[in-house]
């Protein structure tokens, strides 16, 4: 069984539990949510890759998504969107068909992150771009996240990497223009507000990466 077949298998049986987690940690999920938000282009179809239970496809108004699991796929679809049960390595979708792809807490579950961003490029339109959030292992919440992995259902056989690693793989995919927000500077648990957005990566433990398909670099956010 592969990494992301047995990150299916717990998000199936534990999808509600997964999804109440952001409404315990409101203030976490508001800045993750703004921090993606600041990269979402205001017109064009969009795709979320590892769409989960839409928790970021719905507020994003992101009407497509793809997603393994079937019990975070149909909480998702709930929430209005339109699931296709796939992988992120294989995406069913012809090319150039997309202006934005997004994946959110996607990468650290995925069997082979290179290819799976090649499969984003090929979906993408002509200097469409890739909106990606992960959590650094470089940060605090890294390191909090990585030494509770053997207890954790879901982050048991993830594989975290730093804002720097992830640069890279855009890169070998074939993005340019890489931009970087990041959020989330004290835990999750001790947020009394969200946190603020700041350029860059290394301090935030939750790091959004912006990049370009192609070389025509965009005027607009």
């Amino acid at each position: 069984m592969s990494k992301s077949d047995l990150k299916s298998t717990a998000f199936d049986h534990f999808a509600q539990e997964y999804d109440e987690w952001f409404d315990v940690h409101l203030h976490a999920y508001r800045s993750e949510l703004e921090a993606v938000r600041q990269f979402i282009p205001r017109r064009g179809a969009g795709v979320e890759i590892g769409v989960g239970t839409g928790r970021f496809a719905a507020p994003l108004s992101i009407a497509t998504g793809v997603e393994p699991s079937k019990s975070m796929a149909a909480i998702a679809r709930s929430r209005g969107i339109e699931v296709k049960q796939a992988k992120a390595e294989a995406l069913p979708f012809a090319d150039g068909t997309f202006n934005f792809v997004l994946l959110v807490n996607v990468i650290c579950f995925l069997d082979a992150p290179l290819r799976s961003l090649r499969e984003s490029y090929r979906i993408l339109k002509a200097n469409g771009r890739i909106i990606l959030g992960f959590i650094d292992k470089n940060t605090r919440l890294g390191r909090a996240y990585e030494s509770q992995k053997a207890s954790n259902k879901f982050y048991k056989k993830a594989t975290f990497f730093s804002g720097q690693q992830v640069i890279e793989f855009l890169q070998k995919a074939g993005f340019v223009n890489i931009q970087s927000r990041q959020t989330i500077f004290t835990g999750p648990a001790e947020m009394t507000a969200p946190d603020p957005i700041k350029d860059d990566h290394g301090q935030g433990g939750f790091v959004v990466l912006r990049g370009l398909k192609g070389y025509k670099e965009e005027t607009t956010s």
